[in-house]
């Protein structure tokens, strides 16, 4: 593909399908708060317990990150398209399988393995779309993409509770499936990558998994895998366990699947805000920043929120700061790695956050207790979470200011050696500011 195609219009397309991408697979996912209330107060499933409900929710965004391998395989071996049509099949087997489970172990195949596989084939493939298209505006771009999930997660959390009320579980599971079918087979048509990922012939005998380990030898590589690990377990928490804390403090499921929507208007509007400051001020200054605040949100605020109207406010301003870490992830990894590395960082950070994913909301339930502050506990675990998480940040733009000293040290001695013998050329073409 052509250069020009950088920052062109039709680079917006592909934000805007990556957004209506997100909010039918991650969106949906964020609904699950609403299903995990449902199952926790009717009996559904027999020989079921609460635990096993948060280790299904927990199993769709881990399965998602886990798969990251497959998905890089994939890429190089049959190409973008067919990656994420694969993943809407799986995704629409998902739900359909969902809706006729009976027991247990069938929603953890269905829900749980098989949906993570679906989503995981579709956001995956799209991480690395953002950065190809985008020199200026990177983490706006990659903001408004990620604010899909919000978007769909606010469609789906109140969708999901009238579908429950109105159609009962197995029809609601079917609606989903076609909505999500339609909507992504949509945005497959439009989703393009901007160069090829596919081998040609002669190349088939490459490396099934082209992945740069190496990585994980470098100082600022494990600051960003350690920011990643703690963010995605405070993350966990809040996503699913609002609505069922809403039900411990007396609220309805009406009124608990109201305020799982509003953390969602928040991370529909605060995603893109978050990525618009990024290109402004700094993407790790604004990460570490958000970080600290969804930590400190969670310490002063909820655990004080114990009415609806200030679960409320809570939702709203966890929404906007704590799904920062989906907004920035690709546009910080290409920061901290490079744009070359990138697939290779991103994989393997992927593949460890698949354990925060996996047993962050079952920790969080586990973590309660009984009596009036039944969720104190977990409220202070996600919290110290985030605040674990922001200072990786801080050690990183320590990291981060001392390799931009290093090169402006290397650029001054160049520009002293070109100006002492004369090259004035050679200093001009020098003193040009490096993108």
């Amino acid at each position: 593909m052509a250069s020009s195609e950088v920052d062109s219009k039709y680079a917006w397309v592909i934000v805007l399908a990556v957004f209506w991408n997100n909010a039918h697979h991650w969106g949906i996912l964020s609904s699950y708060g609403v299903f995990l209330a449902y199952f926790t107060s009717h009996s559904t499933f027999p020989d079921s317990r609460t635990l096993d409900y948060a280790f299904i929710g927990g199993l769709s965004a881990s399965m998602a990150l886990f798969i990251s391998p497959v998905v890089t395989l994939l890429h190089r071996r049959v190409g973008l398209k067919a990656t994420m049509a694969l993943g809407v099949l799986l995704e629409t087997a998902a739900f359909l399988g969902a809706s006729w489970s009976r027991h247990i172990w069938q929603l953890y195949l269905s829900q749980g393995v098989c949906f993570g596989w679906g989503l995981g084939l579709q956001y995956l493939s799209t991480t690395y779309l953002i950065p190809q298209w985008f020199n200026r505006n990177r983490s706006l771009a990659a903001g408004i993409a990620t604010g899909g999930s919000g978007t769909g997660g606010l469609i789906y959390s109140l969708a999901t509770h009238a579908l429950l009320d109105r159609f009962g579980l197995g029809w609601s599971y079917r609606i989903l499936a076609i909505c999500q079918f339609v909507v992504n087979c949509v945005c497959l048509l439009v989703i393009r990558d901007r160069k090829p990922t596919a081998d040609p012939p002669s190349t088939s005998r490459r490396p099934l998994l082209n992945l740069n380990f190496r990585l994980l030898t470098r100082y600022e590589m494990w600051l960003y895998l350690g920011w990643s690990f703690f963010s995605v377990m405070g993350f966990m928490v809040i996503w699913f366990s609002l609505a069922t804390y809403g039900r411990s403090v007396g609220l309805s499921s009406s009124q608990g699947s109201i305020v799982t929507a509003v953390m969602n208007v928040g991370q529909m509007f605060g995603r893109p805000a978050v990525g618009f400051m990024s290109d402004a001020v700094g993407r790790i200054n604004i990460a570490a920043f958000a970080t600290f605040v969804s930590g400190l949100l969670c310490l002063l605020l909820w655990t004080f929120a114990r009415t609806y109207a200030a679960l409320i406010c809570f939702a709203l301003f966890a929404g906007i700061f704590f799904g920062t870490f989906w907004t920035v992830v690709g546009p910080l990894g290409a920061e901290v790695v490079g744009l070359d590395d990138l697939q290779s960082g991103l994989t393997i950070m992927w593949l460890i956050c698949s354990v925060p994913a996996t047993f962050g909301e079952a920790i969080g339930l586990e973590l309660r207790t009984s009596g009036r502050h039944e969720f104190l506990h977990t409220q202070l675990f996600t919290g110290f979470m985030y605040v674990g998480a922001s200072l990786f940040l801080l050690l990183l733009r320590g990291w981060k200011i001392a390799q931009l000293r290093k090169q402006q040290q290397q650029q001054q001695s160049q520009f002293t050696e070109m100006a002492s013998t004369g090259d004035k050329y050679r200093y001009l073409v020098a003193a040009k500011p490096k993108v």
